[in-house]
């Protein structure tokens, strides 16, 4: 298959995941699969930056490229790990002539590996993770062959961003669903409050929140209680915190 049309078909690929519930580790890997066909000889992997800001691996095409990736973890050493830390592509064309890594060189070699490339996931100044090409023959990479790299990195990219948008939005939505929630409770708790004590609605609501935080609780499960007659409007005003006092001249 030309490059042109393998990169084609992946980024058919990347629009199919555009949707609810799909799977980005599955994806990942079909990418790695993908990263390695652009050249002869070749494996590939996917890193990505964990909570402590190193890199795990997530994906990989072939055994050989799985067991240096996580090498490379163990020593924080190797292309990905400089893609990642500079923010820069970074070549070794020839891993026998190679000195900055020298424990991932040796196991590259043990793997038969000559040569690596490695793309950082970048987007604006933050670095997602790296996209790392590894090859068996020697790898005069031409300008098309790291536009093409360069390619299936920039859909990984995307396809994690837009995992982590569709993660960010579930969860917004059920923050307000719960918001929502907790304001007709609440509404609800303070209407009881205020016809059962004969008080405005507003000083209702500062005895609920007096009593949920006298008594270290959740506000909504204390409007909850109310509505549901398991506290009552006397159990609230004489909590630690006295009910507001009428002012003066009212008729309450």
């Amino acid at each position: 298959m030309s490059t042109e049309r393998l990169l084609a078909r992946t980024f058919v690929e990347l629009a199919d995941t555009l949707v609810d519930d799909f799977d980005i580790v599955d994806f990942l890997h079909t990418l790695a699969d993908r990263s390695a066909e652009l050249f002869d000889q070749a494996q590939a992997g996917v890193m990505l930056a964990d909570q402590r800001g190193g890199l795990q691996v997530i994906a990989t095409s072939g055994a050989e490229s799985n067991r240096l990736g996580f090498l490379a973890t163990q020593v924080e050493q190797g292309p990905s790990f400089e893609a990642f830390r500079g923010g820069q592509a970074v070549h070794a064309r020839d891993l026998t002539a190679e000195s900055r890594w020298p424990e991932f060189v040796a196991g590259a070699q043990r793997a038969g590996f000559r040569g690596a490339s490695s793309l950082p996931l970048r987007f604006k100044a933050e670095v997602l993770g790296t996209l790392t090409v590894l090859l068996k023959g020697p790898i005069p990479l031409s300008d098309d062959d790291l536009v093409a790299a360069q390619a299936m990195a920039d859909i990984a990219t995307i396809s994690i961003l837009h995992e982590k948008a569709l993660r960010e939005a579930r969860i917004l939505a059920e923050q307000l669903q719960r918001a929502l929630n907790s304001r007709v409770a609440i509404e609800q708790a303070k209407g009881v409050i205020a016809e059962r004590l004969q008080i405005s609605v507003d000083d209702a609501f500062t005895i609920l929140r007096t009593y949920s935080r006298n008594k270290n609780r959740n506000l909504h499960d204390v409007a909850a209680e109310v509505t549901l007659n398991r506290l009552t409007a006397g159990d609230l005003k004489t909590s630690k915190a006295k009910a507001p006092t009428p002012p003066r001249g009212s008729s309450r």
